[in-house]
């Protein structure tokens, strides 16, 4: 009877789950459903489950290599099993992690079972099985089960490699080609002259005996560097390691080597770059600063597992050999200089004869040295690339002998050169971002006298690039030498290689306006050069990590690329580079430190704040508390640091709106008292620090925040504020917008401060007078308060200072200053603010997930002017949010895709609800469509995971 019984449950409760997915119940009642099972359905042969775990990461990157946590965390997306599906979420989770993928595809945790874990969250599960031990690579996978209690198939296998754990766990010993000299084991301030010594190359034979089962290389060179093993290069990426204060941080990279050894003799080879880390005096070449850590060094352990379990590791050490090399000159802001002549055949390879090649000195014994100090840590930052290639459009002589090539692009890279020609002759490549009136390169905009040089060595058909510097450029400027009485060499082929982070593109924006799409493509070519190992200002005269960006353009970068680890790694290098007395300078790292009559270009609160304001941006777009956690000190030290600063909470001094429009020259703030937007951003750091306070659980600290930054306010509006005027200081569209973004607006006086912000812009003929600093408030103030007509209209300009204006003078990245000034930079992205309007105003696509669930998504699209559609795309830490909308004389159409798993506010501006349909039938009856609230020209909905199709009238 009791089996019937069971039997009978059993048949209704499938066709409960059955009908859930058919009828598509409202997500509460489909949690109902689910709460009343009491089937172990993870047991079943056949599962129905609506959703499917893909994308698996550990700490943020799919498969990575080196993690160091010893509690790594894993995230999965939820994949809906039909596109038609409503309402679709996560109830439970269970992941394995074995220690072998054969026992993982058996369904065997030897290491981690988490059991069924009741729990929505896809994001950050914690490991908490048995400890992890460095240089081990792991197994794991995940099922879920849906908001009808059914489980899914086991997510696809999933890897990571552990890294080295703990200082110990490096034998390995620091080697370089002599002993370090007392200048190099001082500070970084003793600067040696440049020795014009070429860079060295290392090499080490080993013997392999056994059949391998893996072997994993860690491995760190500096300033740069660039990895072989039997003769294969085994660095996919460029530009490593990334740049650090290396004093603190040393960063390291991993790599699977299996497939590359063989067995018998192997033969590793190492070659050496100055990077930043190496950045003496040299006459002749540009450079924006002289310092350095030290000579060239490296560190490299390789731990090889052979078949029969057993192991044994690679070290580097005084075994090793150097030599010097084929690179004669290296700067990460002169250029690169290479004689092929210099090539050791057979270098990186273990049968050749590489003691001496073509008269080169002989190999000697590697010095073990000291290393800079730093703790070595695992490189997670997404890497480097050659991103794209760049052909020649159009090739001038405008000298006899002298071609110019123009690559049609403006971009960070280098030149590759393809060339035929006697030994000895050379070919000297010149980059630029503009042309002389002679039609030559000029580096005017970007410092100069940089160049890459290449001396042939005459065998056949010759082709070389840069490895360890690059620059900014759309024009080379290619000249030729040769021994006297022989031929000049023939320069085949000349390419653009475009080098930048490698960070996933997550999002995508289109719109039927073709100068609004051009504006998007312009800001995201100057942020793609200037996404390296930091977010650079410029890819050529600075390089440096200016940290104002960081956080008034982050949240456009981050609707465009997956920035996560990448802004882990800046609020590292702000932690490193804070000073003891909680001076955050304005640039981290800070290789260079602005003293003296430039001390504000060194401490001004809208470039320090980065240390609060860019990790809570991170949160709000991948939320993990993880990162404000580890950061918390360096967020209070900073804020103490300006409070210590301010007289009566108030803060006058920095670089204030940074390239404003006033009367003179761009520079200091012209229009906008710095008491504005200094004491500004310090109560916005408050304010944020309050909140990571509380969710950090520190109530103590959060309630202290909250009443330092409450008197801030009253101090600044006490101070700033004309209530009869309804502006803040001079009136400028600044001191208007600022205050209405940060809360510092009495409520009854925002639609009039509102209001005079508005009609300054239309004064200035819907042109901004704003700066580095301002333009992104005004931009946030008009989006805020409903004004994205205002934007649109700004956006359509094509007079100076414009967008438009810059694309009508030929300009195919952002430009430092608004009227394209040849002196300034044409690769900056310090005013591509507009970009978030993009996302968030004109297709309405708003994410943060530092708000209540309900409002973690918004879409309020902005329909204005005379764009007819628009579309984004955002693949969230959530999943895949979809957003389109298009509109005719007759109707208005919406279309939006909310991940499984999440929930989301619709605002469509129609007052008008009898109107309103959704996929054909009224909204009213719409599966999992709920009316929030109706106003006169907007009705707002909360709607679950799915797509909807809401159209109205016109």
């Amino acid at each position: 009877m009791a089996s019937e019984i069971d039997n009978r449950r059993l048949r209704r409760l499938a066709l409960i789950g059955l009908l859930t997915c058919m009828l598509v119940l409202p997500t509460g009642l489909a949690q109902t459903a689910q709460s009343t099972s009491q089937v172990p359905v993870e047991n079943r042969s056949d599962p129905i489950a609506t959703v499917q775990p893909t994308d698996l990461r550990c700490e943020f990157v799919a498969d990575p290599l080196g993690v160091q946590s010893p509690r790594p965390r894993f995230s999965w997306v939820l994949d809906p099993r039909s596109s038609d599906l409503r309402g679709l979420g996560q109830t439970a989770y269970r992941v394995l992690v074995a220690s072998s993928p054969e026992l993982l595809s058996e369904d065997k945790a030897d290491l981690w079972d988490s059991g069924k874990i009741p729990s929505r969250d896809s994001m950050q599960t914690e490991y908490a099985g048995n400890p992890l031990n460095s240089q081990v690579s792991y197994y794991w996978k995940v099922r879920v089960w849906d908001q009808a209690g059914m489980a899914s198939p086991w997510s696809g296998p999933a890897a990571w490699t552990m890294g080295l754990l703990q200082p110990e766990d490096w034998k390995a010993h620091w080697i370089a080609a002599h002993q370090d000299s007392p200048a190099e084991s001082q500070s970084i301030r003793d600067a040696n002259a440049a020795t014009g010594e070429p860079l060295p190359l290392f090499r080490h034979v080993f013997q392999v005996e056994k059949p391998i089962a893996r072997a994993t290389v860690f491995v760190s060179g500096l300033g740069q560097y660039e990895l072989h093993l039997n003769g294969k290069n085994v660095t996919t990426s460029v530009l490593n390691p990334g740049w650090t204060n290396y004093r603190k941080t040393v960063l390291y990279n991993s790599y699977d080597v299996t497939g590359l050894l063989q067995p018998g003799a192997n033969a590793i080879g190492v070659m050496l770059g100055n990077g930043m880390y190496n950045m003496p005096h040299t006459p002749g070449r540009y450079q924006k600063f002289a310092d350095t850590f030290g000579q060239p060094k490296l560190i490299l352990q390789m731990h090889v597992t052979f078949t029969d379990g057993t192991a044994t590791t690679i070290l580097s050490d005084q075994s090793w050999k150097v030599a010097s090399g084929p690179i004669t000159f290296s700067s990460t802001y002169g250029g690169e200089d290479y004689d092929a002549r210099r090539e050791r055949v057979g270098w990186d390879e273990a049968g050749a004869n590489a003691n001496d090649n073509n008269n080169n000195a002989a190999w000697a014994a590697a010095v073990e040295v000291a290393g800079p100090g730093g703790n070595l840590a695992e490189q997670l930052i997404p890497p480097i690339r050659v991103m794209r290639v760049y052909r020649p459009v159009k090739v001038s002589e405008p000298k006899p002998g002298v071609l110019v090539e123009d690559l049609g692009q403006n971009f960070s890279g280098w030149p590759q050169l393809s060339v035929r020609g006697p030994a000895g002759s050379t070919v000297k490549m010149i980059p630029g971002e503009l042309l002389d009136s002679d039609g030559l390169v000029t580096q005017r905009s970007s410092g100069g006298p940089a160049y890459f040089s290449y001396t042939l060595k005459g065998n056949g058909v010759e082709v070389w690039h840069p490895r360890f510097g690059y620059y900014g450029f759309r024009y080379i400027q290619v000249e030729t030498t040769a021994p006297a009485g022989s031929a000049q060499p023939e320069v085949l082929a000349i390419e653009g290689h475009f080098v930048h982070s490698s960070a996933p593109e997550v999002g995508e924006f289109a719109t039927s306006d073709q100068l609004l799409d051009q504006i998007h493509v312009l800001i995201n070519a100057a942020m793609q050069s200037n996404m390296q190992s930091l977010l650079t200002d410029c890819p050529h005269r600075e390089k440096l990590g200016w940290l104002e960006e960081t956080h008034l353009l982050g949240s456009a970068l981050f609707f465009n690329y997956d920035l996560h680890n990448l802004y882990s790694k800046m609020a590292d290098d702000m932690r490193d580079s804070q000073l003891p007395n909680g001076l955050v300078p304005a640039i981290a790292p800070e290789y260079v430190a602005f003293l003296g009559k430039n001390v504000d270009f060194r401490d001004s609160p809208e470039w320090g704040s980065a240390s609060v304001i860019s990790p809570w941006i991170a949160y709000q777009h991948a939320g993990d508390p993880g990162l404000l956690a580890g950061h918390y000190q360096v967020m209070q030290r900073y804020v103490d640091y300006l409070g210590g600063r301010a007289h009566n909470y108030m803060l006058s001094y920095g670089l204030g709106d940074w390239y404003d429009r006033g009367p003179g020259p761009p520079g200091y703030s012209q229009l906008t008292s710095r008491s504005v937007t200094a004491t500004a951003i310090y109560y916005d750091d408050l304010t944020i620090l309050a909140r990571v306070a509380t969710l950090l659980d520190k109530g103590a600290d959060s309630k202290r925040y909250r009443q330092l930054a409450r008197a801030v306010r009253t101090a600044f509006n006490a101070r700033l504020f004309h209530p009869d005027t309804n502006q803040y200081d001079r009136g400028s569209q600044t001191a208007s917008a600022m205050p209405l973004v940060l809360g510092l607006v009495p409520e009854e006086h925002r639609q009039a401060v509102l209001a005079n912000l508005v009609a300054d812009i239309r004064n200035h003929e819907n042109h901004t007078t704003a700066g580095d600093v301002g333009f992104h408030f005004v931009v946030q103030a008009l989006l805020a308060g409903g004004r994205s007509d205002v934007v649109y209209d700004m956006l359509s300009r094509t007079d100076s200072p414009s967008y438009g204006y810059q694309l009508k003078m030929g300009a195919t990245t952002l430009t430092e200053a608004w009227d394209t000034n040849p002196n300034s930079s044409q690769n900056h992205f310090m005013l591509g603010h507009a970009e978030e309007w993009f996302y968030r105003g004109l297709a309405g696509l708003d994410f943060d997930l530092s708000r209540a669930a309900p409002e973690q998504i918004m879409i309020r699209p902005a329909m204005v002017g005379n764009v007819t559609s628009a579309s984004a795309r955002y693949d969230s830490v959530l999943g895949r949010i979809m957003v389109s909308w298009n509109r005719d004389q007759k109707a208005r159409m919406l279309e939006v895709t909310i991940p499984p798993g999440a929930v989301a506010t619709v605002y469509l501006p129609s007052g008008k609800l009898s109107s309103i349909t959704e996929s054909g039938r009224p909204v009213g009856e719409a599966p999992e469509v709920h009316l929030i609230r109706s106003e006169e020209q907007t009705a707002v909905f909360r709607i679950a995971s799915g797509t909807y199709h809401f159209e109205w009238p016109n």
